[in-house]
């Protein structure tokens, strides 16, 4: 059976949480495998919200497994925080399984990541401030700390000295702060292991056996392709893979196992945080969107920047992930427009370009070449069926599809669990 991914085809906040509910009930496990608790969902089950920072959405599915990989830097204080409150209201949170090979993040990868940003001043990267970036970095400088580390105090206490040696020597010296005391951090973490011991396993193998006996497992990721370190707009981006090829590394699955590969696109564009945004809007119609799109994050509060549809983007998402479907979402945020403009192409240096420019600089000088759609203003919440759609929101969509690259197979008509056309079966 298959092992599908499901990733956010624009900048983030795409309404990945709701595509991943709605397969929840159809997969066996469902995995995280990059970022921390930098990434938010909101899922609407009924008249519950549940907004969820660190754990993988299927947890809201009670047949399915919640896996927390190996790609993921956690927060322990954070994910037991998380549980808890998922558990008061009444959600079974026994299944989760954590890989041991996560890397931990710490109370010193907090203060370096904000005391950095705040060093940065014009210049900053717009980062949450919550440790994901600098325990990235730990891994790849091979100073990090692993989950599995939590249950052998003499190897925990080693390599938090050790990157301590280095990191209260920038904290003091350079930042002006109070050195960190090992001891303080060892003792808070070991308190953490009584707690989470039970979810943690070796869930590569866990999953490798699950394919093998024809179980579906689906990968989530979070933020999206164009915060991807490698691929998204550098720098700003995020600190891992949020792509298609990251899944492969950060859940240990071969790529072989892959048979579909899921963008999530909103029917307009956001972003949070700093880096160029072609589409942006500064007008009425950028505050528009944000109120009735409800556009604040989900993890950080801030007010996301909004735009419309930018169907370069949509296409390199295509592109660099491979993509089989989309999920559209938000498509009921735009009725009320009379006249709906879609950026097909940018301009640069008096250029046409339709493919997103490899230079950053390119980037940051792109302007918007827009094609106008007509609008609708009936209310398609409850529609059941494409067909059910109104004219000019049926042309909106295949006209997104077009341009885009891949067919659109969901659509999101409303906040709500039930408030989904599906076009084409993700299984």
């Amino acid at each position: 059976m298959p092992a599908l991914v499901l990733l956010g085809a624009q900048w983030g906040d795409e309404g990945k949480g709701k595509a991943t509910d709605l397969l929840g009930g159809s997969v066996d496990y469902v995995v995280r495998y990059q970022g921390g608790n930098n990434a938010g969902h909101t899922v609407v089950v009924g008249d519950q919200k549940y907004a969820l920072h660190l754990l993988p959405s299927g947890i809201l599915s009670p047949g399915c497994t919640p896996v927390i990989g190996n790609g993921v830097v956690v927060d322990p204080k954070v994910l037991l925080s998380e549980l808890s409150g998922l558990q008061k209201r009444g959600v079974d949170t026994s299944k989760l399984l954590i890989s041991g090979n996560a890397h931990l993040i710490t109370p010193y990868h907090q203060t370096i990541d904000k005391v950095t940003e705040r060093f940065l001043g014009k210049r900053k990267i717009g980062t949450t401030g919550r440790g994901i970036g600098p325990a990235y970095a730990d891994k790849i400088n091979r100073v990090g700390i692993r989950v599995q580390d939590l249950f052998d105090e003499s190897i925990l206490r080693q390599k938090v000295e050790a990157a301590l040696n280095d990191k209260n020597q920038i904290l003091v010296k350079i930042f002006n702060r109070r050195a960190i005391q090992a001891d303080q951090v060892v003792e808070e973490y070991l308190e953490y292991a009584e707690q989470i011991k039970d979810y943690v396993t070796d869930t590569a193998l866990v999953l490798n056996k699950a394919l093998d006996e024809d179980k579906v497992v689906l990968l989530e990721g979070g933020q999206g392709t164009l915060l991807d370190v490698d691929h998204g707009t550098y720098p700003f981006v995020t600190s891992s893979n949020p792509t298609a090829g990251g899944a492969c590394t950060g859940a240990g699955i071969g790529p072989t196992r892959i048979t579909r590969s899921i963008g999530i696109l909103k029917a307009y564009t956001t972003r949070v945080g700093a880096g160029p945004f072609p589409t942006e809007l500064f007008d009425e119609d950028g505050d528009k969107l944000r109120t009735i799109g409800g556009e604040r994050g989900v993890t950080t509060g801030r007010d996301r920047r909004c735009g419309w549809f930018d169907a370069v983007i949509a296409r390199y998402a295509t592109r660099v992930n491979g993509l089989t479907d989309f999920f559209l979402t938000k498509l009921d945020v735009l009725t009320g427009w009379e006249e709906i403009p879609v950026c097909v192409a940018y301009e640069i240096d008096g250029r046409r370009v339709e493919e997103l420019p490899y230079s950053q600089t390119d980037f940051h000088h792109a302007k918007p070449v827009y094609e106008t759609l007509p609008g609708w203003s009936e209310d398609i919440s409850k529609a059941k069926s494409f067909d059910e759609l109104p004219k000019n929101a049926r042309a909106y969509v295949k006209a997104l599809e077009e341009m885009s690259g891949a067919p659109i197979s969901a659509i999101g008509v409303g906040p709500g669990r039930d408030e989904t056309i599906e076009i084409n079966s993700f299984l």
